[in-house]
């Protein structure tokens, strides 16, 4: 399923949303510019769990943010930024801007912490902003679970457009998430060479659902 919209507008402009999206798309025109460099690049800032579990310094602090600006190629850069843009403004709506901000950052921390912690002997790379943005769809899973999803919906040779309740929607995103980790060679969560860090979006969906209350207190109904 791909999402194209919501219906569930805003009432603030979502300029912290379309900074991220830009300054995501920015320095992956930089990765494009590095040519034979981009492989040392990714290396020196992507989190590799295993320098991180044995190698512990500020360097390794410091790739839980770097990691979440890079990343492995235009489709993935693309479907972030597109999940991003269609979840995540109205959690900016909802939170305020900076809070947002914050949010966002912690989320995808949060998702790599995760990561790690399941994969403690990996050697693989992670990059990208998936952990973070599975944050934006967990909360966006709390507060709007009735909000309608404009969805691209493959059935055999045919495509469909379909509205979905967003509960439906990233129910069935979160269990992909948690069955394809699962399934993934040695239980590892990750898809093999170069492939999917799964346990890291279930990391930010839950850390998504975990911090929003810190960020968050619904206005109680007066008299």
């Amino acid at each position: 399923m791909i999402p194209l919209r919501d219906e569930n507008p805003t009432r603030s402009f979502s300029f912290i949303t379309i900074f991220l999206i830009v300054l995501n798309s920015i320095f992956f025109l930089y990765e494009l510019s590095l040519g034979s460099f981009l492989e040392y690049a990714i290396r020196r800032y992507a989190v590799i769990p295993y320098d991180f579990v044995n190698f512990l310094n500020l360097k390794q602090f410091f790739t839980l943010l770097s990691s979440m600006f890079l990343h492995g190629g235009l489709l993935h850069l693309g479907g972030n930024m597109l999940y991003l843009w269609i979840f995540g403004n109205n959690i900016e709506d909802v939170l305020g801007h900076y809070k947002f901000l914050i949010f966002y950052l912690l989320c995808g921390i949060s998702a790599s912490l995760v990561h790690i912690f399941t994969n403690p002997h990996s050697m693989l790379p992670t990059i990208g902003a998936s952990g973070a943005v599975s944050g934006m769809l967990g909360a966006y899973f709390v507060l709007f679970p009735q909000a309608k999803v404009l969805t691209l919906l493959p059935v055999f040779y045919f495509v469909r457009i379909v509205k979905v309740p967003a509960f439906f929607f990233l129910g069935f995103w979160i269990l992909f998430q948690f069955l394809s980790g699962i399934a993934a060679p040695g239980g590892e969560g990750v898809s093999g060479e170069g492939g999917v860090a799964w346990f890291a979006h279930i990391g930010g969906f839950l850390a998504g659902i975990l911090l929003l209350p810190i960020f968050y207190r619904r206005k109680k109904g007066g008299c």
